[in-house]
């Protein structure tokens, strides 16, 4: 005997997973009228599709944030996605909220960690949610990039470009003096110039990468034309500026190359300022 399905009870089942009239339907057919098996069967079929799509692209997506009351402490995440339509849509965008959410209040620094999270307000976790949503939209999502940084003395700023695909985030040490405009100017530059690897000092530099780099000067025909006793000397200077392309401090702040990212956070508030960690977030090319 076939189970009559009302539509009352389809529209329940929609109500509490998001899927379609159709997919709610048959998966109450199947159960035979059983709501919490039908919630089972469509959990299923979600995770089967995200396992699916798993190895898809995902060169879309957004970047979200998300900050303590206090601006001591801040997380970022980047959630990507195949197409662009995907990433704007509503639903998209409030999981990433969500997800930022349980990433500053998990303190969460690795995909991993932030993947097996809790979901407040549902019964899984961050990763349970994702392939929930997966299995709604079709397309393979995940998240690529998470950071939390916090300060004890200083503030915690953020800034996502306006195509929400760029974004940094950055802990200062403000010298005790407030100054929310040049933390807004800090990110920005980060999200500009691009600084890599992520480092604060000429020692978090990778010494293989010093190496290489001074291997290629030595060799370079406009040094080898130089006085042998010259070589030293100039791959120095080069050197300066190969750590003012990496080290955050010392590069040219983007709003006047006279001075260093360092000498314009000191000019905007106190000797006493430093940053202290950050993180730039990137989706796509």
């Amino acid at each position: 005997m076939t189970t009559v399905i009302s539509a009352k009870l389809v529209g329940e089942l929609r109500d509490r997973t998001g899927a379609s009239m159709m997919e709610c339907k048959r998966a109450l057919e199947a159960a035979g009228g059983d709501v919490e098996a039908a919630l089972d069967n469509l959990r299923k079929a979600g995770l089967k599709s995200a396992d699916k799509r798993a190895s898809r692209d995902t060169g879309q997506g957004l970047v979200g944030y998300a900050a303590s009351s206090d601006g001591k402490r801040g997380a970022m995440v980047a959630l990507c996605c195949e197409t662009d339509f995907v990433a704007r849509n509503d639903e998209y965008a409030g999981l990433l909220a969500k997800i930022c959410a349980v990433a500053l209040d998990k303190s969460a620094t690795t995909v991993e960690a932030l993947n097996a999270a809790a979901l407040p307000g549902t019964s899984g976790s961050v990763e349970d949610a994702i392939k929930a949503l997966i299995g709604k939209i079709g397309e393979n999502i995940r998240v690529t990039q998470v950071a939390c940084l916090s300060t004890k003395a200083g503030r915690v700023a953020s800034y996502v470009h306006h195509d929400k695909k760029k974004g940094a985030l950055v802990a200062v040490d403000l010298g005790g003096k407030a100054n929310e405009e040049i933390l807004k100017q800090l990110c920005m530059h980060i999200v500009a110039t691009k600084p890599v690897p992520e480092v604060l000092t000429r020692a978090e530099v990778p010494a293989d990468a010093i190496e290489r780099e001074t291997a290629v000067l030595r060799e370079s025909d406009d040094i080898k034309k130089k006085p042998a006793e010259m070589h030293d000397k100039i791959i120095q200077g080069r050197l300066e500026k190969f750590f003012a392309e990496r080290v955050l401090p010392e590069q040219p702040w983007m709003l006047d190359d006279k001075l260093t990212v360092q000498k314009a956070l000191v000019a905007a508030t106190a000797p006493a300022a430093k940053i202290e960690a950050f993180a730039r977030f990137q989706i796509g090319s």
